[in-house]
């Protein structure tokens, strides 16, 4: 199929280093009308600078009110191949592993009956489907699912959870990031496609505080993988790290958020009484220093992008749990926290938004968790303490 557009706009953003989406959508336009049609319509949008996309209601599958994210334009007329141009998110495996055969699988099924245009990943996590009329999603689905693939999440509902590639590759994971995934994938399915919430909930899970996947800023709970106890030390290959040119004091030393380490040129010491566990000393030196034994995850709460009250980073609330199966603790708090969002949440507010008008304080007494000092997010804005009449008759 020949180009149908002269696109001078979009054809700018092919030059440079970078790859660009623009010479992803003209491969898919050489055999689809949809992805051709789609370089039209967007070069128009430049051009106007106005987008040419509407919201003309919600489409799903039967039995899932999530997993589609219906887009119409307004120009039909003008550019058939994307009157209808719905997205269709694929639950992703955790850590992101697939063979070659399950990818040409997911790609066959698309180029029948969708542009062909794919994001690979999108941020929620999902294997996003680009493109495609409303009247192809049920046979997609049908198709997808006899496959033993699922629909991922969309609007206001659990959010396909993500992680890290925790224990598979990496040396540093504390917990099982792809196992506790999965599992909460499997436990949330009804949260997940079928959207009850106030909005959006997200979960992603990291194998330790390097946070690879952001959780701490894209996750409104975010599971990261911790030890307790003492950072183990190999004094012989924090020597050889300095004999290798590494300027242990610079690097290390000063850069400690705690100031709780020392170097003397001859022996690393670490008072692990004041470390919070960055991991920023262990990324530095991966073979003198290793996380201790005793592992498992510090829960955060929180953590958004700028929609309605601007950007959050989540609070923790939990400084420590045993991510181990079958999870019952983990399940049971998350389950008060839904309970108490949905009772207070207004429509379209998520889950930081609502401790931030509501207090953090709040939260925690109405979900039964004990403030600790690990929870402070930044120093007090004012000289005064509140208390409840319930605090002073424990007293």
């Amino acid at each position: 199929m020949s180009k149908k557009y002269a696109t001078p706009l979009l054809d700018e953003l092919k030059k440079g280093a970078f790859p660009s989406f623009v010479k992803e959508m003209e491969m898919a336009a050489e055999r689809s009308d949809m992805a051709a049609d789609l370089l039209g319509l967007v070069e128009l949008s430049y051009k106007e600078k106005v987008t040419h996309w509407k919201h003309g209601g919600i489409v799903g599958v039967r039995g899932y009110g999530g997993g589609v994210i219906g887009r119409y334009s307004d120009i039909p007329d003008k550019f058939p191949g994307v009157a209808h141009f719905h997205t269709v998110r694929v639950n992703s495996p955790s850590g992101f592993y697939y063979t070659s055969d399950a990818i040409k699988e997911i790609c066959d099924i698309w180029d029948k009956y969708g542009s062909g245009l794919t994001n690979v990943h999108g941020s929620t996590g999902d294997l996003v489907l680009l493109g495609t009329r409303t009247e192809s999603l049920e046979p997609i689905f049908a198709e997808l699912s006899s496959r033993g693939w699922d629909l991922g999440g969309s609007g206001s509902a659990m959010r396909t959870p993500s992680c890290c590639v925790g224990k598979s590759r990496c040396e540093w994971a504390n917990i099982d990031s792809m196992a506790i995934t999965n599992d909460i994938t499997h436990h949330f399915q009804d949260e997940m496609h079928r959207p009850a919430f106030p909005y959006k909930f997200k979960f992603k899970v990291a194998g330790c505080a390097v946070d690879c996947i952001a959780s701490i800023a894209r996750a409104d709970m975010s599971i990261i993988g911790t030890w307790k106890g003492d950072i183990r030390i190999d004094q012989t290959e924090v020597k050889n790290c300095e004999t290798k040119g590494m300027n242990i004091q610079t690097e290390v030393i000063d850069m400690c958020p705690t100031g709780c380490m020392q170097w003397d040129g001859k022996q690393l010491k670490i008072d692990n009484s004041n470390c919070n566990r960055c991991m920023n000393c262990i990324a530095r030196m991966p073979k003198a220093l290793r996380p201790g034994t005793e592992q498992g995850a510090t829960l955060l709460l929180g953590s958004k992008a700028p929609i309605v009250t601007g950007a959050l980073m989540s609070w923790v609330i939990v400084p420590f749990i045993k991510m181990e199966p079958p999870y019952e603790e983990f399940y049971e708090l998350v389950g008060k926290i839904w309970e108490w969002w949905d009772e207070n949440g207004k429509n379209r507010e998520r889950i930081g938004e609502l401790i931030e008008r509501l207090s953090f304080p709040r939260f925690l007494k109405e979900v039964g968790l004990e403030p600790v000092a690990a929870m402070v997010k930044e120093p007090r804005r004012d000289p005064f303490f509140f208390w409840s009449e319930e605090d002073i008759i424990k007293k």
